[in-house]
């Protein structure tokens, strides 16, 4: 079997977070979908899984955090261009998402953060190992 990463996030409103990623250009498999959970895939060996707040509860005994007010991880999305960098965060901005931060111009580095609608983070950025400092 390949490595991969299944990120699981709680969220309040499943559809409009499904919405909301499918936005972004995430798939819905819904072979690992139903009314309480949908996977969302980025890639081959990236998956999103949205859980409302009762199925997340299912894999935990500690409380779900209020990721408008405590952050507990940055998630981050390369992406090949910047000009795509910016076409994704206004795909998600008009889709409910927040951009908390400003553009970040590193020079090598493009960074935007974008939060989907239940507040989890999300770094879109486009890295131009040219431009890398030496």
């Amino acid at each position: 079997m390949d490595k991969q990463i299944f990120i699981n996030l709680p969220v309040v409103d499943l559809q409009k977070s499904a919405d909301f990623y499918a936005a972004l250009g995430f798939v819905m498999n819904p072979q690992f979908s139903d009314n309480q959970a949908k996977c969302m895939v980025w890639s081959d060996h990236i998956y999103v899984m949205i859980l409302t707040h009762d199925k997340f509860k299912e894999f935990t005994q500690k409380p779900i955090y209020n990721p408008d007010s405590h952050i507990s991880s940055l998630y981050s999305l390369a992406l090949d261009s910047v000009d795509n960098v910016h076409k994704l965060m206004e795909k998600g901005l008009q889709d409910g998402g927040k951009e908390p931060n400003e553009t970040r111009d590193l020079g090598f580095m493009i960074q935007r953060t974008l939060e989907d609608p239940d507040g989890h983070t999300w770094e879109l950025f486009h890295m131009d190992f040219s431009k890398l400092p030496s």
